[in-house]
């Protein structure tokens, strides 16, 4: 199935991206993971804040939510993306 998903970027995920709203056409069945790569693939500025080097995952650097709801209570990076789906990628601040 084709169409269409939304990904709102919060805080310095949608400054460094240049945007704080991404409309990603998703072909077939495609996953969180696959789509948050795509993204990051766009954007050399976004990657290196967003994806994990040694993980190769958002997870350690943003809270996700697909369809206002936390992935950790879905599938995590598994969950299916759909047509109409609306992604939220929030970063975690790391203080010390």
């Amino acid at each position: 199935m084709n169409g269409k998903v939304e990904i709102k970027l919060l805080g310095l995920f949608g400054k460094l991206y240049g945007s704080n709203k991404v409309t990603l056409e998703i072909v077939g069945t495609s996953n969180l993971r696959e789509v948050i790569m795509r993204l990051a693939d766009s954007s050399q500025d976004l990657r290196r804040i967003l994806i994990d080097p040694v993980l190769e995952s958002p997870l350690p650097n943003s809270v996700i939510l697909v369809n206002n709801r936390d992935i950790s209570a879905l599938r995590g990076l598994e969950t299916p993306i759909m047509n109409g789906d609306k992604i939220v990628i929030i970063p975690v601040i790391h203080g010390g």
